[in-house]
């Protein structure tokens, strides 16, 4: 990708030159995600109207009007502005996709902003404006554009950029645009790793006195099986986790480990203890393991950089993986906690009481910092469902889970996305009312596999 702002340029290997009157920081992100990311097409800018009218090759115009007969897309002004503040996107509907910030005139390639609709998607905009939070000071999904009008479920991002692959094909029939496939990734976030296993003397005692106290003798029974190693720890699902993903060997598997202190809301096995760090290293010879940044550290660079610094003390290797904790992130300060503290790649954009899109696609994309301007080198991975949501928020049962699951699922089949999904060890237990769920996840592998890969459509 280039910028083109002179008449010294030439364009004769440009794949797709973009005009437009101006380029900023957010616009060239925009694009960047748009048709690179997604598109896999290469492009170029130009704000010279000349040298774009002369190039006979592939291109658009983004403008409050058209330099020809070009693809014209009718820019919104949100794209040439650097200021945070209310917007209008006004939601409405095209042929059954969601789309915002409409347009009109004449000429015009799409009655929408498809742009200027998905920087304001994947910057996520709307959480940097005034809004609620829930009771762990998580931004409230009631408040979401998408959830409010009924698309948090759609792919609106990937939909939008294959509805520009689609004017730009009409155009440009011998233009071809990769293959763009359907991917998934499961991840395992480890809050516990055992439940009753390696907790230490006090947490141990403390836990047996409390199942005395409530009377329930037949988890003083369990529990004392497995302190005896007569049972397996209930919690220590990993190998089957591995096991049951082990014939889909396209889906990557991510672990996110706790390695917090001891807390109201951070309950792990101590980062000291020998058998969690032994558990840990065999899970990274099977699969990428991340950070799980704590509950108190979303804004704590520090907090952060000591957790990590003691999962790469155990694993011996850097990590640049993360996943915060309860979920808990606050714009744009949790992400650039995580930038100085060397992380890469966050898998923390989702909701913790739905289903759905939070920044309006599956795919990965890059961080866009909307209050310093510029693009980062941070990578998030949207995930679209969590074990949790479904069980305990939604209080969905296993067939209506699965259900849910092949929806999501199929959506992003139909755009090439990603899928990407959150499961916790303990949940696998099939233990304290998660009885079928084992079920649920092997179903969700298998439906990763029950259709041929496509172009999307």
């Amino acid at each position: 990708m280039q910028f083109e702002t002179n008449n010294k340029v030439t364009t004769a290997n440009v794949m797709l030159l973009v005009y437009t009157p101006k380029i900023t920081n957010r616009l060239f992100y925009t694009l960047n995600v748009v048709l690179h990311t997604i598109l896999r097409v290469d492009f170029s800018m130009t704000t010279d109207r000349q040298l774009f009218a002369q190039h006979s090759g592939t291109k658009l115009s983004y403008a409050s009007e058209p330099v020809a007969d070009e693809p014209f897309f009718k820019a919104c002004r949100l794209l040439f502005e650097t200021a945070i503040s209310d917007q209008e996107p006004r939601p409405f509907d095209v042929g059954g996709t969601t789309a915002l910030f409409p347009v009109y005139g004449r000429d015009i390639a799409l009655p929408y902003d498809p742009f200027a609709a998905s920087f304001y998607l994947l910057s996520r905009y709307e959480e940097y404006l005034p809004h609620r939070e829930d009771e762990h000071g998580r931004y409230l999904s009631a408040e979401n554009l998408a959830v409010r009008h009924g698309f948090v479920n759609q792919a609106s991002v990937d939909r939008w950029a294959i509805a520009v692959r689609d004017v730009i094909a009409a155009r440009y029939p011998d233009f071809e645009f990769p293959e763009r496939k359907f991917n998934a990734v499961v991840t395992v976030d480890i809050d516990a790793a055992y439940n009753f296993l390696h907790k230490g003397v006090f947490r141990t005692v403390t836990g047996l006195a409390r199942d005395m106290i409530h009377r329930d003798f037949d988890q003083v029974s369990h529990r004392l099986r497995v302190l005896r190693h007569r049972e397996p720890d209930p919690f220590d699902t990993f190998d089957y986790i591995i096991d049951t993903l082990a014939p889909h060997r396209d889906v990557p598997l991510v672990f996110f480990a706790l390695m917090a202190d001891y807390g109201m809301f951070d309950k792990p096995i101590a980062h000291t203890n020998t058998y969690f760090r032994q558990l840990l290293q065999h899970l990274g010879d099977f699969a990428k393991v991340g950070i799980h940044p704590s509950y108190y550290s979303p804004n704590n660079t520090a907090l952060i950089a000591t957790e990590t610094r003691r999962l790469s003390d155990t694993l011996h290797r850097s990590i640049v993986r993360s996943r915060f904790h309860f979920l808990r992130q606050r714009l744009p300060a949790s992400y650039q906690a995580l930038l100085s503290a060397g992380i890469k790649h966050d898998y923390s954009m989702g909701f913790a009481d739905i289903t759905g899109f939070r920044a309006g696609t599956g795919t990965p994309f890059p961080f866009f910092d909307l209050e310093s301007d510029c693009q980062t080198e941070l990578t998030l991975h949207p995930f679209c469902v969590m074990d949790t949501t479904l069980q305990k928020y939604l209080a969905l049962g296993p067939e209506q889970a699965m259900t849910q699951n092949a929806a999501l699922i199929d959506e992003l089949r139909a755009v090439g996305g990603t899928f990407s999904c959150i499961v916790h060890n303990q949940n696998l237990a099939e233990l304290y009312g998660w009885q079928g769920w084992r079920r649920v996840f092997e179903q969700m592998c298998n439906d990763l596999d029950s259709h041929p890969t496509a172009q999307a459509k």
